[in-house]
């Protein structure tokens, strides 16, 4: 398995390339979310655009230069708008990255309108490991949104849904474990207060998404956004509560530079 982190030089000419295209990223979240996930992409130099208003999931999702969707936005929008952004996005050309947000918790409908989304072939999948193994057909036993399993534990799930569906598969965690199904990366670093922030794990598949935009090798374009921001909340870590490591978190999302 191989080991990537910020220090890699592939990791900052991700970044770099971002900076550069300067990204309009759509997005389907959820309103706990929401305001972490545009702040996130606008630290990096994208430009997102979030919510369904009138006709946005169907324009928004075919011109946008990437799309992600937060299942948990069906908490505001109904089940035909999340599957229009998809499938336009897919019909588009456009990358898109869902998060299965609290599939396998139990709420046996909802699982089946996320999991009716893989149809739609997202360029990447990205949750907590017990989300993850559930959508690969274990069992999750994640309660609520919260995991109930180590990333470790998920990695011969997360292999088998990237093969499986052809998509890059992430699983967040002390350890994060990024896939294609063939070749498997892990990044480590952080913050555990990262848990802490609302929406920090949702907001981490809006940059995945941006990062996705124009990318040549999608398997590193997500690793670097797990590599990058590990080394953002690294780079917080002198921040003394969660309130003002949320803060700190940002600041050195806006400051990380691929130059440096």
């Amino acid at each position: 398995m191989k080991q990537m982190s910020w220090d890699d030089a592939e990791i900052r000419a991700e970044l770099a390339r971002l900076k550069a295209l300067k990204p309009f990223c759509y997005g389907l979240t959820n309103y706990v979310a929401a305001n972490l996930s545009a702040n996130v992409l606008l630290a990096v130099g994208a430009g997102p655009a979030i919510g369904t208003a009138m006709d946005w999931p169907g324009v928004f999702g075919r011109h946008a230069h990437a799309v992600w969707i937060n299942a948990a936005s069906l908490m505001s929008c109904g089940p035909d708008q999340i599957r229009l952004a998809a499938r336009s996005a897919h019909e588009g050309g456009v990358p898109w990255v869902l998060d299965p947000v609290a599939v396998g918790a139990g709420a046996a409908e909802y699982d089946a309108v996320v999991k009716g989304l893989l149809e739609f072939m997202p360029a990447a999948i990205r949750g907590n490991a017990s989300e993850l193994v559930a959508l690969a057909g274990g069992v999750g036993g994640g309660q609520g949104v919260e995991t109930t399993l180590t990333s470790d534990t998920a990695l011969p799930f997360l292999q088998q849904v990237a093969a499986e569906l052809g998509t890059i598969a992430a699983v967040s965690g002390p350890v994060d474990y990024i896939t294609d199904g063939k070749t498997t990366v892990s990044v480590g670093g952080g913050d555990a207060r990262l848990t802490q922030v609302t929406g920090a794990g949702c907001a981490l598949g809006a940059l995945i998404s941006g990062l996705l935009a124009g990318a040549e090798d999608r398997l590193t374009a997500v690793v670097a956004a797990h590599a990058i921001y590990a080394r953002a909340a690294e780079r917080a870590s002198a921040a003394k509560g969660t309130g003002s490591f949320a803060v700190a978190f940002l600041d050195q999302l806006s400051l990380i530079d691929p130059a440096e």
